[in-house]
Protein backbone atom coordinates (compact mmCIF):
# COMPACT_ATOMS: atom_id res chain seq x y z
CA UNK A 1 0.00 0.00 0.00
CA UNK A 2 1.47 3.36 -1.01
CA UNK A 3 1.36 6.57 1.02
CA UNK A 4 -1.65 8.03 -0.85
CA UNK A 5 -3.75 4.96 -0.16
CA UNK A 6 -2.69 4.96 3.50
CA UNK A 7 -3.59 8.64 3.87
CA UNK A 8 -6.97 8.12 2.18
CA UNK A 9 -7.73 5.15 4.38
CA UNK A 10 -6.79 6.92 7.63
CA UNK A 11 -7.63 10.55 6.84
CA UNK A 12 -10.22 10.85 9.60
CA UNK A 13 -7.84 9.44 12.21
CA UNK A 14 -5.10 11.80 11.06
CA UNK A 15 -7.46 14.81 11.13
CA UNK A 16 -8.63 13.90 14.63
CA UNK A 17 -5.02 13.55 15.79
CA UNK A 18 -4.13 16.99 14.36
CA UNK A 19 -7.13 18.59 16.11
CA UNK A 20 -6.17 16.87 19.37
CA UNK A 21 -2.62 18.22 19.11
CA UNK A 22 -3.93 21.73 18.39
CA UNK A 23 -5.96 21.58 21.63
CA UNK A 24 -2.68 21.42 23.57
CA UNK A 25 -0.99 24.37 21.87
CA UNK A 26 -2.03 27.52 23.76
CA UNK A 27 -2.16 29.75 20.66
CA UNK A 28 -4.62 27.42 18.90
CA UNK A 29 -6.42 25.88 21.85
CA UNK A 30 -8.46 28.93 22.89
CA UNK A 31 -9.76 29.82 19.39
CA UNK A 32 -10.77 26.20 18.74
CA UNK A 33 -12.60 25.95 22.06
CA UNK A 34 -14.32 29.30 21.47
CA UNK A 35 -15.38 28.18 17.98
CA UNK A 36 -16.98 24.97 19.27
CA UNK A 37 -18.71 26.85 22.09
CA UNK A 38 -20.11 29.37 19.60
CA UNK A 39 -21.29 26.50 17.42
CA UNK A 40 -23.13 24.89 20.34
CA UNK A 41 -24.56 28.10 21.87
CA UNK A 42 -28.35 28.29 21.75
CA UNK A 43 -30.83 30.82 22.99
CA UNK A 44 -31.31 30.66 26.77
CA UNK A 45 -34.66 29.49 28.10
CA UNK A 46 -36.98 31.41 30.36
CA UNK A 47 -37.59 29.80 33.75
CA UNK A 48 -41.19 28.62 34.18
CA UNK A 49 -43.18 31.39 35.94
CA UNK A 50 -44.03 29.25 38.98
CA UNK A 51 -40.34 28.36 39.44
CA UNK A 52 -38.95 31.91 39.20
CA UNK A 53 -37.35 33.06 42.44
CA UNK A 54 -37.33 36.68 43.57
CA UNK A 55 -33.88 38.10 44.22
CA UNK A 56 -34.06 38.73 47.95
CA UNK A 57 -30.89 40.78 48.33
CA UNK A 58 -29.53 43.40 45.92
CA UNK A 59 -26.73 44.44 48.28
CA UNK A 60 -23.59 43.67 46.28
CA UNK A 61 -20.61 46.00 46.09
CA UNK A 62 -18.71 45.98 42.81
CA UNK A 63 -15.87 48.04 41.40
CA UNK A 64 -15.88 49.74 37.99
CA UNK A 65 -12.65 51.50 37.02
CA UNK A 66 -11.79 52.08 40.70
CA UNK A 67 -15.28 53.41 41.47
CA UNK A 68 -17.44 51.48 43.92
CA UNK A 69 -21.04 50.80 42.95
CA UNK A 70 -23.78 48.69 44.46
CA UNK A 71 -26.31 46.49 42.70
CA UNK A 72 -29.00 48.17 44.87
CA UNK A 73 -29.01 51.01 42.32
CA UNK A 74 -30.68 48.60 39.89
CA UNK A 75 -33.53 47.46 42.10
CA UNK A 76 -36.81 47.98 40.22
CA UNK A 77 -35.09 47.79 36.82
CA UNK A 78 -34.50 45.03 34.27
CA UNK A 79 -31.01 43.68 34.98
CA UNK A 80 -28.65 41.34 33.14
CA UNK A 81 -25.72 39.99 35.19
CA UNK A 82 -23.02 37.97 33.45
CA UNK A 83 -20.25 36.25 35.46
CA UNK A 84 -17.26 35.65 33.20
CA UNK A 85 -13.49 35.56 32.74
CA UNK A 86 -11.13 36.32 29.86
CA UNK A 87 -9.53 32.85 30.03
CA UNK A 88 -12.87 31.00 29.80
CA UNK A 89 -13.69 29.75 26.24
CA UNK A 90 -17.50 29.58 26.75
CA UNK A 91 -17.38 33.12 28.21
CA UNK A 92 -15.44 34.45 25.24
CA UNK A 93 -17.74 32.58 22.83
CA UNK A 94 -20.89 34.33 24.06
CA UNK A 95 -19.37 37.83 24.29
CA UNK A 96 -20.23 38.96 20.72
CA UNK A 97 -23.92 38.18 21.27
CA UNK A 98 -23.86 39.93 24.65
CA UNK A 99 -22.19 42.98 23.08
CA UNK A 100 -24.95 43.08 20.45
CA UNK A 101 -27.59 42.85 23.16
CA UNK A 102 -25.87 45.62 25.13
CA UNK A 103 -25.71 47.79 21.98
CA UNK A 104 -29.49 47.42 21.60
CA UNK A 105 -30.60 47.65 25.25
CA UNK A 106 -27.76 49.39 27.12
CA UNK A 107 -29.92 52.45 27.81
CA UNK A 108 -32.95 50.42 29.00
CA UNK A 109 -31.43 47.44 30.86
CA UNK A 110 -28.78 47.58 33.59
CA UNK A 111 -25.93 45.35 32.43
CA UNK A 112 -23.32 43.97 34.84
CA UNK A 113 -20.43 41.98 33.39
CA UNK A 114 -18.72 40.72 36.54
CA UNK A 115 -15.26 39.18 36.76
CA UNK A 116 -12.75 38.39 39.49
CA UNK A 117 -9.78 39.21 37.26
CA UNK A 118 -7.44 42.16 37.51
CA UNK A 119 -8.40 45.45 35.83
CA UNK A 120 -5.34 45.44 33.54
CA UNK A 121 -6.17 41.95 32.19
CA UNK A 122 -9.79 42.95 31.60
CA UNK A 123 -8.83 46.24 29.91
CA UNK A 124 -6.42 44.47 27.56
CA UNK A 125 -9.09 41.91 26.61
CA UNK A 126 -11.82 44.54 26.12
CA UNK A 127 -9.57 46.74 23.97
CA UNK A 128 -8.39 43.81 21.82
CA UNK A 129 -12.00 42.79 21.10
CA UNK A 130 -13.49 46.27 20.83
CA UNK A 131 -16.14 45.57 23.49
CA UNK A 132 -17.86 48.50 25.18
CA UNK A 133 -20.13 46.88 27.76
CA UNK A 134 -19.55 47.77 31.44
CA UNK A 135 -17.25 45.45 33.36
CA UNK A 136 -17.30 45.24 37.14
CA UNK A 137 -14.69 43.65 39.34
CA UNK A 138 -15.95 41.37 42.04
CA UNK A 139 -14.18 41.87 45.34
CA UNK A 140 -17.11 40.83 47.55
CA UNK A 141 -19.36 37.79 47.42
CA UNK A 142 -22.53 38.01 45.38
CA UNK A 143 -25.89 37.71 47.13
CA UNK A 144 -26.73 34.04 47.77
CA UNK A 145 -29.05 33.55 44.79
CA UNK A 146 -26.39 34.92 42.44
CA UNK A 147 -23.52 32.79 43.71
CA UNK A 148 -22.37 30.26 41.14
CA UNK A 149 -19.24 28.18 40.87
CA UNK A 150 -19.42 27.81 37.07
CA UNK A 151 -18.76 30.49 34.50
CA UNK A 152 -20.21 31.84 32.41
CA UNK A 153 -23.43 32.19 34.35
CA UNK A 154 -25.92 34.83 33.34
CA UNK A 155 -29.03 36.07 35.10
CA UNK A 156 -31.85 38.11 33.60
CA UNK A 157 -33.84 39.78 36.37
CA UNK A 158 -37.25 41.45 35.98
CA UNK A 159 -38.23 44.79 37.54
CA UNK A 160 -40.03 42.93 40.35
CA UNK A 161 -36.82 41.04 41.17
CA UNK A 162 -37.83 37.71 39.63
CA UNK A 163 -34.95 35.76 38.12
CA UNK A 164 -36.42 35.08 34.68
CA UNK A 165 -33.36 33.44 33.11
CA UNK A 166 -30.45 31.70 34.79
CA UNK A 167 -28.09 30.21 32.23
CA UNK A 168 -24.78 28.49 32.89
CA UNK A 169 -22.60 27.93 29.84
CA UNK A 170 -22.38 29.76 26.54
CA UNK A 171 -25.60 31.03 25.00
CA UNK A 172 -26.77 33.11 22.06
CA UNK A 173 -27.99 36.18 23.95
CA UNK A 174 -28.80 38.15 20.81
CA UNK A 175 -31.53 35.73 19.70
CA UNK A 176 -35.04 36.86 18.82
CA UNK A 177 -36.48 34.82 21.71
CA UNK A 178 -34.22 36.56 24.25
CA UNK A 179 -35.09 39.95 22.76
CA UNK A 180 -38.81 39.09 23.06
CA UNK A 181 -38.33 38.25 26.75
CA UNK A 182 -36.48 41.53 27.37
CA UNK A 183 -39.14 43.53 25.50
CA UNK A 184 -41.84 41.91 27.64
CA UNK A 185 -39.89 42.72 30.84
CA UNK A 186 -39.36 46.34 29.81
CA UNK A 187 -43.08 47.04 29.36
CA UNK A 188 -44.12 45.18 32.54
CA UNK A 189 -44.99 47.35 35.55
Amino acid sequence: MDIKQTLRKHWSTIALAVIAVLFFIPQTSMPIKVFFNELLAFSPSEIEAEEQEVLANYDWNLIAKNNAINLKQSKGKVVLINMWATWCPPCVAEMPSLQNLYDSYGDQVDFYFVTAEEQKVVDTFMNSKGYTFPVYLQRFNAPGQLQEKSIPTTFLIAKDGKIVIKKTGAADWNSSSTREIIEKLLVAK
